[in-house]
């Protein structure tokens, strides 16, 4: 065996009998290494062990060099299993099962492939935002009537809601004492997004859209009716209430009552409401106390069986307490009206859904002049959101005579020379 040593002797060269390639081996931190240099000329192995043996002194010195007998770091796999034991357990009653089931989502689909190996110390700002990159490379959700070839990346909100789960694992790592601290997420462009309208129906629109589902109650064969009337309530009903569909799903008509109003002297809807910010209450438009005193009065769809040579059909049953103002769903139904009435999508070609009429609802009332703050309430939600999404009605709050100041002639004599017939 043909032995050699370079550096002053801190690094040997060695050739195996039965090999061509000559190895190299040394003793950093303690810990003895080998390696094969892949090279046949003694010279040009050399120069590959000076450059190895270098590189280990810097991984020394930066605490980047694994030992051998060190025991194995965790990994962003380990720390999103301890964080999803942890979310589930801690958050229970508090957040809903959907919610819970959205981190889930994200990690296994997005987050796991992309770090799960990586350990965990190792992931800083500069991968995070190579994560960033990378997403947005990818198809997100196409549009339904996308040119061919065209490829939709993701949307910002899409990519944020996952770096918001890479953040609650980073948060976990933290409060084990895995990582020294969370690194500075937040992306270094674009730090505000446009601004943009949620889809919602304008007055004239959302006026279309109950005459659409009025008529489609009319016309829809007798086996469909019942869904096609609950499906003109159910639009009518959002829009009085601004419920979020989630919310309105669990409603049982133990959640409402029909109460008159002490301060406006009319009858409208108590709502008592269970959802994404747990219980809380809404106060309908008057408008909604008719459309649900007809669905009180309307009679549950009962299974048809055939009956028998003088056999009479069993009595109707009218909606009990427990029941549901909306059982099953009407979905699809919503769908085939808002394409054959062409209000699917609004201008910008965002496209309408059930969440559309929650929307309506708080534009409607801000276009009105109805105060934010009792809107955000009623919402159940913020002044902030409201602010940020429903701009339907920063026209009304604008203050014409506020922005169109005038000095007086006098006044402006002082500064500027004009003719009377000049306009301003």
């Amino acid at each position: 065996m043909s032995n050699h040593e370079i550096l002053g002797g801190r690094v040997q060269l060695f050739q195996r009998p039965n090999s061509k390639y000559w190895q190299c081996s040394c003793s950093v931190g303690g810990q003895q290494y080998r390696i094969s240099t892949k090279e046949e000329r003694l010279a040009s192995a050399k120069s590959f062990a000076e450059d190895w043996f270098l590189g280990l002194l810097g991984a020394e010195r930066t605490g980047e060099l694994v030992k051998k007998d060190a025991p194995r770091e965790i990994t962003f796999a380990d720390v999103a299993e301890q964080f999803m034991l942890e979310y589930e357990t801690i958050t229970e009653g508090e957040r809903s099962r959907k919610w819970v089931e959205g981190y889930e989502i994200r990690l296994r689909l997005h987050l796991l492939p992309y770090f799960g190996d990586m350990p965990i110390s190792q992931i800083t700002e500069g991968r995070v935002q190579d994560y960033r990159v990378y997403r947005a490379t990818q198809a997100g959700r196409q549009p339904k009537n996308a040119p061919k070839g065209y490829i939709k990346p993701p949307s910002r909100s899409t990519i944020h809601d996952e770096i918001v789960a890479l953040r609650q694992v980073l948060k976990t790592a933290a409060r084990h004492g895995w990582v020294k601290h969370v690194p500075n997420l937040t992306p270094p462009y674009k730090s505000q997004g446009k601004i943009v309208h949620r889809a919602w129906f304008s007055p004239n629109e959302y006026k279309e859209l109950y005459r659409a589902t009025r008529e489609h109650a009319k016309t829809i064969s007798p086996r469909y009716k019942w869904n096609a009337e609950q499906l003109h309530d159910f639009v009518l009903f959002m829009g009085n209430t601004g419920l979020r569909p989630d919310e309105v799903k669990l409603l049982q008509h133990r959640d409402v009552a029909i109460v008159k109003d002490g301060a406006t002297g009319e009858r409208i809807l108590e709502i008592e409401v269970r959802g994404k910010r747990g219980v809380g209450y809404c106060k309908s438009m008057p408008g909604a106390v008719r459309v649900y005193e007809r669905m009180l009065a309307r009679p549950m769809p009962q299974p048809q069986a055939r009956l028998r040579k003088g056999e009479e059909p069993s009595p109707a049953i009218l909606p009990k307490r427990t029941d549901l103002l909306f059982p099953g769903s009407n979905l699809k139904m919503f769908n085939q009206v808002l394409d054959k009435a062409g209000l699917k999508y609004d201008r910008d070609g965002q496209p309408r859904t059930s969440y559309s009429l929650r929307h309506t609802y708080i534009c409607l009332r801000l276009m009105e002049g109805a105060d934010i703050y009792q809107i955000a309430k009623n919402c159940r939600t913020s002044v902030e959101m409201i602010e940020k999404f429903y701009a339907a009605h920063i026209k009304n709050t604008l203050d014409a005579r506020a922005i169109n100041v005038r000095r007086s002639a006098q006044s402006r004599d002082k500064y500027e020379n004009h003719d009377e017939d000049d306009e301003y």
